[in-house]
């Protein structure tokens, strides 16, 4: 029968040491995602978003390699212009906004609702699992079933495990992708983790019905992976550099929207949230 180990000893402090570090390694990468909140073993941002440091398509790359699978910079300015000379349009238009590519928009509420929000999300960000959990139903119940706002997501995974999630999440069947989106949200601590993980993630994607043949064939989807990547290059385009973002009519918002933003844009659908204020 082995002894409980003595809170002095070398096995037990070995034994902490070892699950702080888990720990931290977990959290680093849900904190990648800085704000309000903090997380434990990260730097804050004061904008509230995931900064996407990643080259074009990194975010979809080989799941070979498990090295620094996150890898975003939580110090970077999110107002800054990307680095790299990509095009980024300064002033885009509604239409350049609600141009599309290959894939459909993924939308929620009438297509002629006096409001439009479009926002930009990351699957492993824990401040658009915030927005998610706590934002979200009260802007479905007031404003996305009443008909007031239609409620656009698009895709903007940071390092390569969201991206492996964002290629799953494509793959189910269209009535399903908020279910699962919000599954990949609300179970974020049972899939997210430094290294790329495909079980964990998959686990999450069968609970809408998807079998491993069909995840499998997904991953290797190479049609539905350039397709997202043009999504996410668009995104760049307009200005997008962090999750969560928004176009609110037509304006960028760098930062976690509340339900109160959202009610005063319905209230004045000329007005800009105040959230507009703080992040520019």
């Amino acid at each position: 029968m082995s002894l409980p180990k003595h809170p002095h000893s070398f096995a037990f402090l070995t034994s902490r040491l070892f699950a702080s570090a888990a720990a931290l390694a977990i959290a680093a990468v849900l904190g990648a995602c800085s704000g309000t909140t903090p997380q434990i073993g990260t730097a804050q941002n004061a904008s509230g978003v995931s900064s996407d440091q990643t080259a074009p398509g990194a975010a979809f790359a080989s799941t070979s390699s498990a090295a620094k699978d996150e890898s975003v910079n939580p110090f970077a300015d999110p107002t800054a212009t990307p680095a790299g000379g990509r095009e980024v349009i300064k002033d885009p238009t509604i239409a350049d906004i609600m141009m599309t590519g290959a894939l459909p928009e993924m939308a929620q509420g009438r297509s002629d609702a006096p409001v439009t929000i479009i926002q930009y999300a990351s699957m492993t960000c824990p401040h658009c699992r915030h927005f998610h959990e706590t934002t979200y139903p009260q802007l479905k119940r007031e404003f996305i079933d009443t008909g007031k706002v239609r409620y656009i997501l698009r895709e903007f995974p940071i390092g390569k495990t969201s991206g492996n999630a964002t290629i799953a999440l494509r793959c189910a069947p269209a009535d399903k992708y908020f279910e699962l989106y919000g599954k990949f949200m609300t179970q974020q601590a049972s899939w997210v983790s430094m290294e790329v993980r495909l079980d964990p993630i998959f686990a999450v994607a069968k609970q809408v019905g998807m079998t491993r043949p069909q995840f499998d064939a997904c991953l290797q989807n190479q049609s539905m992976i350039e397709a997202l990547n043009g999504i996410k290059e668009r995104g760049r385009k307009l200005g997008i550099i962090g999750t969560p973002n928004y176009f609110v009519q037509g304006k960028l918002i760098k930062s976690e929207l509340s339900i109160d933003d959202i009610r005063r844009v319905v209230a004045n659908p000329a007005a800009t949230p105040a959230t507009t204020a703080q992040a520019q």
